[in-house]
């Protein structure tokens, strides 16, 4: 019996949803599930749920931060600037290219791919319109048609609407992956997620 679809909630300017982003795809195609996208706005959902811009968090959990990116990094085999030259970036438009590919039926997990990789490894401006638009375009996309589109009323709307229903939903950081109602934060958690799929339990709830 088919499993559960699992809800990714995330944001593009986000180490942790890229570090996690291509071993959750490839785990979702294994077993044979489908990814729902939801983009969100982390400067909605922080202030809702208790969380810090990075900035604002204290120095000691800042350099703790660091270690952890090394670890993961090696752990995974990812490519990965520590403090690349964009970050942090604005990434409303960025999010708002995906809601907007998603809708236009494109490849959303292989746009992201490159978005990431271009943010974090190769140091590029990631909220940039015209990089955008490259990374639309390589992916097979009308690049520039979903660039008008990401600043359109609807897509902007559907962003918040989407970052409103996170918090409702008890997300408060990216990445986050959603099996049968639980949650599971963060890609240091892709294993537990998929011991959860091949036992193909019930989710976990809040007693």
């Amino acid at each position: 019996m088919p499993d559960h679809p699992i809800d990714y909630y995330f944001t593009m300017t986000s180490p942790w949803a890229y570090l996690g982003h291509q071993k959750f795809v490839d785990m979702a195609k294994r077993h044979g599930l489908d990814i729902r996208y939801h983009p969100v706005n982390l400067g909605m959902v922080f202030p809702e749920t208790g969380g810090l811009p990075l900035a604002k968090r204290h120095p000691a959990r800042q350099a703790y931060r660091l270690l952890e990116l090394q670890r993961w990094r090696d752990k995974r085999g990812i490519a990965i600037k520590l403090k690349p030259k964009y970050f942090p970036m604005n990434p409303t438009l960025a999010d708002c290219c995906v809601q907007a590919l998603g809708a236009a039926g494109g490849d959303v997990p292989g746009f992201m791919a490159r978005l990431f990789e271009a943010t974090f490894a190769q140091e590029r401006d990631g909220a940039d319109a015209a990089t955008l638009e490259a990374l639309l375009t390589a992916t097979g996309a009308d690049g520039p048609a979903l660039i008008t589109a990401a600043q359109s009323a609807p897509v902007l709307a559907a962003y918040e609407a989407a970052s409103r229903a996170a918090v409702e939903r008890g997300i408060f950081g990216s990445p986050t992956y959603v099996r049968d109602g639980e949650l599971f934060w963060g890609q240091d958690r892709l294993e537990l997620l998929e011991d959860a799929i091949i036992s193909g339990r019930a989710g976990f709830s809040v007693p």
